[in-house]
């Protein structure tokens, strides 16, 4: 598969380059985008959340009333779940929602993301770029020249460039993540995904591998 490659003016420049059918041209794997994303999503949860049981709580553990001929429910604690301030029932304790998931799964989530973003014309591939200072008003003008403001997109990049970084922080729906750190679920995320010229080269050879 060839794309054409632009310059930051948003205009071809007469080169053009290949993309690899093996990881841009398969036939995509729902299943495994479901769970490649399922893994992301559940990996960036903390598992911190706490609540106190009737042990945590400190408090008297005598009965507070009689059992019987008060004509109301009988009650053995004032820890009781159903009384302010009291216990609560299977509450949340801290625990860890990470997943596992097999590396060839993983290879397979993310080249049938690539695939479906090629498949639909949403890849832009642009010619290697820079900026000398951090300037938000200079991705702004590369988004309307490239046609996607208002677009949730991810500039991929061979390598970390803060200037470039820090330029899109400001900018809704602009992300920027480097070649060997792309997951399927950005992928999927970006209604368009900008490929920096370099960058093709170091997303073909990681997915390769």
């Amino acid at each position: 598969m060839e794309l054409a490659i632009l310059n930051t003016s948003g205009k071809e420049t007469g080169r053009k380059v290949n993309l690899n059918d093996s990881i841009f041209g398969i036939e995509p794997n729902d299943h495994a985008i479901y769970l490649d994303t399922k893994q992301y999503l559940a990996n960036q949860r903390q598992g911190t959340h706490s609540s106190k049981g009737k042990g945590d709580l400190s408090g008297s553990t005598r009965k507070i009333k009689r059992q019987k001929g008060t004509g109301t429910a009988r009650a053995g604690s004032i820890k009781n779940p159903l009384f302010r301030g009291g216990a609560r029932v299977f509450g949340p304790k801290p625990r860890d929602y990470s997943i596992k998931l097999n590396k060839k799964v993983k290879q397979l989530a993310r080249r049938s993301a690539l695939s479906y973003k090629a498949s639909t014309n949403n890849i832009i591939v642009l010619e290697d770029f820079s900026f000398e200072a951090p300037k938000t008003k200079e991705i702004i003008k590369l988004g309307n020249n490239l046609n996607i403001t208002n677009k949730k997109s991810v500039f991929v990049l061979p390598e970390q460039n803060n200037n470039i970084y820090l330029s899109t922080r400001n900018v809704y729906g602009v992300e920027v993540v480097i070649a060997s750190e792309l997951s399927t679920y950005r992928i999927m995320k970006a209604s368009t995904l900008i490929l920096v010229e370099s960058a093709v080269d170091v997303l073909q050879a990681t997915f390769e591998n």
